[in-house]
Formats: C-alpha cells, structure tokens, sequence
C-alpha cells in the first residue's frame, strides 16, 4: 500500500513537472499558487514567533518577519544584488519611498528593510488572513484609501510618530502594483508626510521584474533583482508649495534609475 502511494506521488510529481516545462500557463500558476501558501504558512509561523518574542505588536517584530522573508528567494530561485544601504543610515526618522511591481514585492522590501521602519499599506490587507496578522504585528499602518479625511488623518498621526520615535516609514508613492517596467505617476500623499514631519527622503529603486515575472504573458522563472538606495533628498525647510517639486525629483531620479538598473535606454 505504502509502496503504491509513493509510485503515486512520483507520478504526480513528475506530470507536475512536465506540465511546468511545456505550460507557462500551468507553470505560472503552480509558482504563484506556492507563493501564496508559502506566504499564509510562514506568516502564522513567524507570528507564534512574534508573539513569544515581544508579546504583541510592535515594529521590533519587524526583524523577525525579515528573518523568515528572506528565506523565500531560495525557493524561486531569485538573486538580489544590493547597492547604497549606506544612505539608509540618516540621523533621526525619514520617509523612504520604492517602486511596486507586484505581490513579489514583499521579498524585495525584507532584503533591505532597516530597523526602527515600518510600512504603509491599504486597511484590506488586514484581512487577509495570517498575512494580515504578521502585518498588524509589524507594526504595519493601515489607511482607508476610499476615505480621502480619514487617510488624511492617519497620515497626520504618522508625521507626529515619526518624529517622536524616531522612526522610519516606507511608502509605495505609485499606490498600486506596476509591472510594465515603468513608473506610475506619483501621489503627492507621501511627500506631504515628508514636509509636514521636515524628515528626508530616501528613494529605493527595484530594477524592472519583467525579465522574470509578468502576470500577462504567465512568466515566472528565475532571475536576479537589482536595488538601488539612493541618497536621502531634505525637506527641511520645504511647505507644502513644494511638495510638487520634491515629488516631480523623485519620480525622475526613480525612473532614471529603474531604467538604468534595467538595462532599458
């Protein structure tokens, strides 16, 4: 019987794999499948370890999640290849703000999250099961984006925390995931945040996913990721009638890097 189950589950297996080889279709969706379990597992995993660790919610928990996050590269065979993390080492709290291509993202942001740094992310995400647990451990701020004054609000109690603890915070200005290779326009609500806490910001730019991952043609395989962090931008001094300009110099020195990290003209 033993021996029938394993010829079995060999089968499977190796049907699994030769669909994987002759089907992007079907090979897309087993990796994105994977990813989502993977996610939902080591999610409430880390979380045990959360609570036993530090008892509750609370940005310290950040450092564990990383340690579990980071493990997910070797599972799809992605390579991430690191430059500028000096520039993360600013005196007092900052805004550190990155490009988003997709739900892949989050192994991104793990390899170079620094400590004392949480994110933004929309209140939906909370109810996502033991993903939204780990986020709500983490520290992570949720906002209504279909409520303009009640994200207003959060925002204004984010620029106030910054300061009094020191805090980083890491916002995706594009405010949804973007994998055409290219930037969306920037919403002005983080750069506000910037000004009104007179914190700097610090831009993150992921090289283009495309080469590896792209929803629309069904392709995951393996590749490499190239991040960029670049020097903190001041806002000291600045009101909020520069807060176009301080978001029109970032989106062009974030594009102009994400081209060059993807080796597009």
């Amino acid at each position: 019987m033993e021996m029938g189950w394993l010829l079995w589950g060999t089968a499977v297996l190796l049907l699994l794999h030769v669909l994987m080889e002759l089907s992007p279709t079907v090979n897309f969706a087993l990796r994105i499948g994977f990813y989502c379990v993977l996610c939902l597992v080591v999610s409430a995993l880390a979380a045990v370890a959360c609570l036993l660790v530090n008892g509750g919610r609370t940005v310290k928990n950040m450092r564990i999640i990383k340690a579990f996050v980071r493990t997910f590269k070797y599972f799809f065979g992605l390579r991430f290849e690191v430059k500028g993390l000096e520039n993360f080492k600013v005196e007092g709290p900052a805004l550190i703000v990155s490009n988003h291509q997709s739900v892949l993202d989050m192994m991104g942001l793990m390899e170079v999250l620094p400590d004392n740094c949480v994110q933004v992310g929309k209140k939906e995400l909370m109810y996502m099961g033991s993903v939204g647990l780990i986020m709500y451990l983490g520290g992570v701020i949720f906002i209504n984006r279909k409520s303009t004054s009640s994200a207003k609000m959060v925002m204004s109690e984010v620029a106030k925390t910054m300061v009094a603890e020191n805090m980083k915070v890491w916002i995706y200005p594009e405010g949804t995931r973007n994998c055409t290779g290219d930037l969306l326009p920037f919403k002005k609500g983080a750069f506000h945040l910037a000004v009104q806490a007179q914190v700097p910001v610090i831009p993150v730019v992921y090289s283009s996913f495309t080469s590896f991952y792209n929803p629309k043609t069904k392709l995951f395989t393996s590749g490499k990721i190239k991040v960029e962090v670049l020097p903190p931008i001041e806002t000291k001094g600045l009101t909020s009638d520069d807060v176009t300009d301080l978001s029109d110099r970032c989106f062009s020195t974030m594009r102009e890097t994400l081209f060059r990290l993807s080796g597009h003209p």
